[in-house]
């Protein structure tokens, strides 16, 4: 479409492979889904405009399965804007999903109009005004879910003083920041932070109770 960076390219659920390439100087980014994940496919990077990305996945590896493939096809979306202004849940994702036709009113354009047009208006495409909680309301829960639990437990440790109380957490959340960072969410530090937190104490506690009890077995 035109010259831009690559800002996503990974599995992304029911699109199989997903392409997202920012293009800064239209204040513009596209979308390239169902995309295969066997075949060659761009990472990261700069692009030109005509180069080749990536291609399209085979109906069972393209969002689809053996039991239910999906037609081959590209899903291409243009929106006013850049990948990072957007969230990851709620309507106003960046990866878009079922939609009705390119919605205006969430920055999706009419991808036709824009690549005939080639005219860029002065400063970009603008994106359509929104409140920061519209936008960004479903991460922020998560992440003030993600981080009571998370404290939450640290307090258990400390009344009830096990170790696995921690461990097994800190495991499982740093394995979810990882996931959720696969899928570009915003809470990914804080996930990853809490499960560290949660790990390392878990880590101390033990260090701390084995210690323990080699002082009190000379006394036996």
């Amino acid at each position: 479409m035109a010259d831009g960076q690559v800002s996503f390219s990974g599995l992304m659920g029911g699109y199989g492979w997903l392409i997202i390439i920012d293009h800064p100087q239209a204040n513009l980014y596209s979308l390239y889904g169902h995309l295969s994940p066997s075949r060659w496919r761009i990472t990261s990077g700069d692009v030109e405009k005509g180069q080749l990305i990536a291609y399209l996945g085979d109906p069972d590896e393209n969002g689809g399965s053996v039991e239910e493939p999906l037609e081959p096809h590209l899903h291409f979306g243009v929106r006013a804007g850049q990948k990072v202004d957007y969230s990851s849940r709620g309507e106003w994702r960046f990866q878009a999903g079922w939609i009705k036709l390119c919605p205006q009113d969430l920055g999706w354009l009419q991808p036709s109009a824009i690549i005939i047009a080639q005219n860029i208006p002065p400063g970009g495409y603008p994106q359509p005004a929104m409140g920061f909680l519209v936008r960004w309301g479903m991460e922020i829960l998560l992440t003030a879910i993600y981080t009571i639990l998370g404290i939450g437990m640290i307090l258990g440790m400390v009344k009830k003083k096990s170790r696995a109380f921690l461990t097994i957490p800190g495991f499982l959340v740093i394995a979810a920041g990882i996931v959720f960072h696969m899928k570009s969410m915003v809470s990914t530090d804080t996930l990853l932070i809490m499960g560290i937190l949660l790990l390392g104490c878990g880590i101390y506690l033990s260090f701390r109770q084995v210690g323990q009890k080699e002082t009190i077995e000379p006394n036996h």
